[in-house]
């Protein structure tokens, strides 16, 4: 028995395109950290090859000493493992999307705008397609878990915004330092509503009960 129905929201008998597809601006998009990695290194390489070709040695222990000393620091080494799950992150996310319904009919999946390292993991900010919303992802959380080498995944939707879904990978116990500003600083934490009872925080009852009229005289 399916854990969810959602789980199988197109009929088994039923031929679908192959999911994936998207024009080059989608593409790229999604491939974006790694084009940008690419042409760093090798504006890097070029300005290394004309310093040593000219016998300017400058510019080259300037460069080597700036990528260098970072990463022989335990605070470097930490920000480049938590960019690096973030790229890992992101590809599973897609291939997740990928290998279950999470696409149109058409073949498309969502789109990952944005993901940032969080104490515990990674945090994506995803924008669903029509057809898919925030509770397929939750009832794919432990295949979110799976493929993203993680302990747990959670699913939170926008309050005013059904089509942006936050999912959370958790995959080790609480790191200080390791995280970054958040998504709950751009969206603000009370925008995002978990979709498991138990994940959600209770209300403050300091701003949120108020006593009506007379309440207190009658006490």
């Amino acid at each position: 028995m399916p854990r969810n129905p959602r789980n199988q929201i197109y009929p088994a008998y039923e031929d679908l395109p192959a999911a994936g597809r998207g024009g080059p601006l989608v593409r790229l998009w999604r491939i974006r950290t790694e084009l940008l990695l690419i042409a760093g290194l090798a504006l890097f390489t070029l300005t290394l090859l004309g310093a040593t070709q000219e016998g300017r040695w400058a510019p080259f222990i300037l460069l080597t000493s700036a990528i260098s000393v970072p990463a022989a620091t335990r605070i470097g080494r930490n920000w480049i493992a938590a960019r690096f799950w973030c790229v890992v992150s992101r590809h599973r996310l897609q291939r997740v999307c990928l290998e279950t319904t999470m696409h149109t009919r058409s073949g498309r999946i969502p789109l990952v705008l944005w993901i940032t390292p969080t104490a515990t993991g990674e945090k994506a900010l995803i924008l669903t397609r029509a057809g898919i919303c925030a509770e397929e992802f939750e009832a794919y959380s432990e295949e979110i878990a799976a493929a993203c080498w993680a302990r747990s995944a959670n699913v939170f939707r926008h309050v005013k915004r059904a089509q942006l879904v936050i999912v959370e990978i958790v995959r080790r116990d609480e790191t200080p330092g390791a995280a970054a500003p958040g998504l709950e600083r751009l969206y603000g934490r009370r925008a995002w509503i978990s979709l498991r009872p138990d994940l959600e925080e209770p209300p403050d009852l300091r701003t949120d009960v108020v006593l009506p009229a007379g309440a207190l005289a009658n006490r």
